[in-house]
């Protein structure tokens, strides 16, 4: 019955708030960039992902492939972060960019939402092409990327490649229509809201741009919610009915009975951006291969701390998991 208990993520003092914990690192987490090589690849339908290896110098067999979250990139500093801590420990990293992020205009009418597996199959399809020198991959994901990395290891379940060892995801709104009512629930979520939407709204005038007459954003301050935009965009462009029908058939958590690699979930239960049904437990007891933590503090992709290295709780906390697994 994999529920980690036991010893977990404690805040600094005065830093248990969740919110506090969500924005600070954005805020004042300082790090030295990450020198990425990039390589440009084509997705089955014509688009190009941008993909960010960093290598440590040594001929490692080890590989990291990390998806970042909704409006973020391989510059978000949770992911650059990461590849610091891998990279120190002896792991090539390789993070990959989304549709339309990264520095990289779409050239399709599509974006990597939640339940776009398909572009992470691609990023592995290549890897698995060109990177002969990888027998042991690990995958690891934050918020929307965690829920790609979840719902691709459960729709594959034992047919998943035998070179990827295990799997990592933090914050991950594993219920997408939960999450994204909890985020229009509370008044401070509107602060995250609005900065969401008005990201996406940046792209939307770009897709405009650059084909005209294929999208349209007339009337788009009216949108106030993760609802109202996928039922005006995310919904049509992709193919589903709604917004429902995208959160349900996008969410990753009905695929977690049929993960057969171990894979750890932690989701902190302040979490500004989860509800309650973000936290499958019943999974996780009923599941030799899925593991839930679940600290009381760390916000939505925070888990900061104060160490003489600069690494944070989640850095550390994947590096062990994955030290467990080799």
């Amino acid at each position: 019955m994999p529920i980690v208990t036991g010893p977990s993520y404690q805040p600094p003092p005065f830093l248990a708030n969740g919110h506090l914990q969500t924005c600070l690192p954005v805020l004042i987490r300082r790090l030295t960039p990450v020198r990425y090589e990039r390589e440009a690849i084509q997705t089955p339908d014509g688009e190009l992902l941008n993909l960010d290896w960093a290598k440590t110098g040594s001929d490692s067999r080890k590989l990291a492939v990390l998806a970042h979250g909704l409006e973020g990139s391989s510059r978000s500093q949770y992911i650059q972060g990461l590849v610091h801590a891998l990279n120190r420990r002896g792991w090539h990293a390789v993070a990959w960019n989304g549709r339309g992020c990264g520095g990289e205009l779409n050239r399709v009418m599509r974006f990597t939402h939640s339940g776009s597996t398909q572009d992470l199959a691609t990023v592995l399809s290549h890897i698995g092409s060109v990177g002969q020198q990888y027998d042991r991959i690990a995958l690891i994901g934050f918020s929307l990327g965690g829920n790609l990395t979840l719902k691709y290891l459960g729709e594959r379940g034992a047919e998943v490649d035998p070179r990827i060892v295990g799997a990592v995801a933090f914050s991950v709104p594993c219920d997408l229509q939960s999450s994204s009512v909890e985020l229009g629930r509370r008044r401070l979520n509107q602060i995250y809201m609005r900065s969401f939407l008005k990201s996406l709204h940046r792209k939307i005038r770009q897709l405009k741009v650059q084909m005209p007459g294929a999208i349209d954003d007339t009337g788009y301050e009216q949108i106030r919610s993760f609802k109202q935009f996928d039922d005006r965009y995310t919904a049509p462009i992709h193919g589903f009915k709604d917004a429902e029908d995208y959160w349900h058939q996008s969410s990753s958590r009905p695929f977690l009975p049929k993960i057969r690699v171990p894979t750890l979930l932690v989701n902190a239960r302040n979490d500004p951006f989860l509800a309650e049904p973000c936290f499958p437990y019943e999974e996780a007891k009923a599941s030799p291969h899925f593991f839930l933590e679940a600290p009381a503090s760390g916000g939505h992709v925070g888990f900061l701390t104060f160490d003489q290295q600069g690494e944070y709780w989640s850095e550390r906390r994947t590096a062990e998991f994955l030290g467990q697994l080799l």
